[in-house]
């Protein structure tokens, strides 16, 4: 069933739809769909059939037509047009989580072409039986974003990059600027105690941290140290119930010591098993995910313009590939970048590769 010529379609001469802007339409509907993993087509049929818009697609039609993502964009194509079709997707895209692909269907179509994340060829959720076992993020995702910027040039930039990011996951962000130590460690204990305090559902919490550091420390602006140990305890099994088996993030940007890398040219015993209790039992710590910027004792690289090389990273790769990717998988590639990129610093080559900590029992999507 087709809209009527008052709902916005372009005509042409003889009274029929300009074919033109059809196959436009249904080639940006192409490359949106063409981006969703198989569960997501399922969900985006699942939702399609609920969006109030009229005329509605029948659940006939999504069978006969929409089994696939070349089927599906045809049938939008020809059942919305516009300027239906970009309400109905947008609507559908928003119940599905999917903030990457938002940007295409609520801006310019011809700005936002170049940066719709790409199709991935082969992902890990593609090649199993069923859905995988994901952490459920349809509760609250609460993130507490700290960023010392004294004499640390590019920390601005950071700091617009990661609120970008924790948008695009649809993180509420707690921001805590240049503190002190008393500061930063009465915000963060409000953040966690609030964690604790919520009635309803916490799906995720996200912690990032961008200051001076050393090995297990990280520095206040007058040089005061916090141990990254005792904030990690801070948000464990024990201290922060509200987060028992709910995934806990660490983004880490700071030094972890002086030792530089150069880089180089390329040419047990078996465990006794008790009776399993009954009564379930986690341990102290378990879901957690921590991501440092450098190896132990060495520094970390900023740009003074540009940011941090992990921070920017993560933003360029995001850009890319938009939220398909496990968090385990997301910082791969961005290691994947940064690895394979020279830096350089007082005119010597330096290398640098992110360090992924990581207790986690399923997988995280944003």
């Amino acid at each position: 069933m087709e809209g009527s010529p008052g709902s916005g379609p372009r005509w042409g001469s003889n009274g029929h739809r300009a074919p033109q802007a059809l196959d436009e339409l249904q080639s940006r509907l192409l490359e949106t769909l063409g981006v969703l993993s198989p569960r997501e087509l399922r969900n985006f049929r699942a939702i399609l059939k609920t969006v109030d818009e009229e005329p509605r697609v029948s659940q006939l039609q999504l069978e006969l037509e929409g089994d696939s993502a070349s089927g599906l964009a045809q049938l939008l194509a020809k059942h919305y047009y516009l300027p239906a079709a970009p309400r109905v997707v947008t609507k559908v895209l928003q119940q599905l989580r999917r903030a990457d692909l938002l940007q295409r269907w609520e801006s310019d179509p011809a700005a936002d072409r170049a940066v719709i994340p790409r199709k991935c060829l082969k992902r890990s959720y593609d090649c199993m039986d069923g859905d995988l076992d994901c952490y459920d993020l349809s509760g609250e995702r609460k993130a507490f974003l700290m960023c010392v910027t004294k004499n640390r040039p590019g920390a601005e930039q950071d700091i617009v990059l990661m609120e970008e990011w924790l948008g695009q996951c649809q993180f509420e962000q707690t921001s805590c600027i240049d503190p002190d130590k008393r500061e930063l460690l009465g915000q963060i204990t409000s953040f966690r105690d609030g964690l604790n305090e919520k009635k309803g559902e916490i799906g995720c919490c996200l912690v990032t941290l961008m200051s001076h550091g050393e090995n297990g420390f990280i520095k206040m602006n007058n040089g005061e140290r916090i141990s990254l140990e005792d904030i990690f305890e801070m948000f464990n099994n024990k201290n922060c119930p509200a987060l028992q088996e709910k995934p806990k993030i660490f983004i880490i940007q700071a030094c972890r010591g002086e030792k530089r890398d150069t880089g180089v040219e390329t040419d047990d015993e078996p465990l006794d098993f008790d009776d399993i209790s009954e009564k379930k039992r986690l341990p102290t710590f378990s879901d957690y995910f921590i991501i440092y910027p450098t190896h132990p004792d060495h520094v970390a690289l900023r740009h003074s313009r540009t940011g941090s090389v992990m921070i920017k990273a993560m933003a360029d790769i995001f850009k890319k590939y938009g939220n398909k990717w496990h968090i385990v998988d997301f910082f791969t590639r961005v290691n994947n970048r940064v690895v394979h990129s020279d830096y350089h610093m007082r005119e010597k080559t330096i290398k640098v590769s992110l360090v992924m900590e990581s207790t986690l029992t399923k997988s995280v999507y944003f």
